[in-house]
């Protein structure tokens, strides 16, 4: 049996542009590494949710990391947890945001948000003066992450289903009223709004004069990941939200900051799994936010030079030893103005005995002739369990846990 290795780059996926022939930024890119690794190993497309679906990131990992959507906790659960704050089941969770917003004829319009550096301070100080506020019954507790950003904690008895009032990183947009989801979450929803309205009152004259939420969730119970597919390991990331994510699943999140030297960010994640491998790890997970990064510059050229580069450094992937995927969660296009898109997702695996198919480069087209042919998030684990010869045996032994994709690392024997 092998190891897994897999490194997510994320945003990966293109779509075709004019400037680069009617290629995406793969496609168009100089890529012997990753070409390399095409011809020796097995290719496919991936969907983390389905094809033509735009799945944020956090629900993206949570697919391919094989676990369902009755189990996803939310992403501001995964924010709390990646920010070192205990989580607890009682508790609602949402992300926080200061913004400016200006009153017009019909509601609230944000216009910006705070300077990471410049506004650093007075940012923490607003968000502190609008801590602890108690409607109908909830308390509301904001705990400061970063640049005007926190972790809201409702507690007495708040329902999830709730939501966004943020326009999704977007100026220009207006301040939306939060929604029940369902009957049962009309009481919170109210509360949240009153609770905006209170916020406004305390910010009143300030520039940064509102607070948005979004992501709302609540912790909830899931096997952990050795459970599931029978692998314990380490996720190497620098978003708190995917260490948070990583270690919702008993993973042990690792963070690794990244720089303007996206190349150099990935050798040293490299040199990191080959670390990890040594020390007994049989699942190692590493993240990189380049080329999403790139796909969010709206120019193809950048994202297909950011792909080179990355190229460059992919000569020390651990094929030796090890199954490895190469993929991303989603794709980001470097046009038109969209955030994330539902495009396929190139995906190779190599490493030891995997079987070569017909694909000699690597790209969204070249892909698509590969012998995995089309899978989708909840197919990644299982494929790369069986190229790991680990495999879960369909109809023999079934394991004590829910929606397993391999056995136990550690059995429990009759004595």
């Amino acid at each position: 049996m092998y190891p897994i290795v897999v490194l997510l780059l994320d945003g990966l996926a293109d779509r075709a542009h004019d400037v680069l022939g009617g290629r995406t930024g793969n496609e168009a890119a100089a890529t012997p590494n990753l070409d390399r690794l095409a011809t020796g190993g097995s290719c496919g497309l991936i969907y983390a949710v389905g094809p033509g679906r735009a799945p944020s990131s956090e629900v993206a990992h949570w697919s391919l990391l094989g676990y369902r959507p009755d189990e996803f906790p939310g992403r501001a659960v995964f924010e709390a947890l990646g920010n070192g704050q205990d989580v607890d089941a009682a508790h609602v969770f949402a992300y926080a945001a200061l913004r400016p917003a200006e009153r017009r004829e019909d509601g609230w319009w944000l216009t910006g948000r705070p300077d990471p550096d410049r506004d650093a301070e007075d940012a923490k100080r607003l968000v502190e003066r609008c801590d602890w506020i108690e409607v109908t019954g909830l308390t509301f507790s904001l705990t400061h992450v970063s640049r005007g950003e926190a972790v809201l904690r409702i507690s007495g008895g708040a329902d999830e289903r709730v939501t966004d009032s943020d326009a999704f990183f977007r100026d220009r947009h207006p301040l939306l009223r939060p929604q029940p989801a369902v009957p049962e979450a009309e009481a919170t929803a109210r509360a949240c709004e009153e609770w905006s309205r209170e916020v406004m009152r305390r910010l009143e004259g300030e520039r940064f004069n509102v607070i948005t939420l979004k992501w709302f969730g609540r912790p909830r119970a899931a096997p952990t990941f050795e459970q599931r597919h029978g692998l314990g390991g380490s996720f190497v990331a620098a978003s708190p939200f995917l260490r948070g994510l990583a270690m919702a699943v008993g993973l042990e999140a690792i963070d690794e900051p990244e720089t303007d030297d996206a190349a150099g960010d990935l050798r040293r994640r490299l040199a990191l799994t080959r670390e990890r491998l040594d020390a007994g790890d049989t699942f190692v997970f590493s993240h990189l936010k380049a080329t999403d990064a790139a796909g969010h510059t709206k120019d193809p050229r950048i994202k297909q030079v950011t792909i080179e580069a990355l190229d460059a450094a992919l000569g020390d992937l651990p094929t030796e030893r090890a199954i490895v995927c190469v993929t991303g969660d989603h794709a980001t296009p470097a046009s038109p103005e969209v955030i994330h898109s539902g495009d396929p997702v190139p995906l190779l695996v190599g490493g030891p005995d995997v079987r070569a198919d017909r694909v000699k480069r690597f790209g969204e087209l070249e892909c698509a002739e590969g012998i995995l042919g089309q899978l989708r998030g909840p197919d990644l684990m299982p494929v790369l369990l069986n190229a790991a010869d680990r495999p879960l045996f369909l109809g023999s032994r079934p394991t004590p846990f829910d929606g397993a994709d391999g056995y136990p690392a550690i059995l429990d024997p009759l004595l």
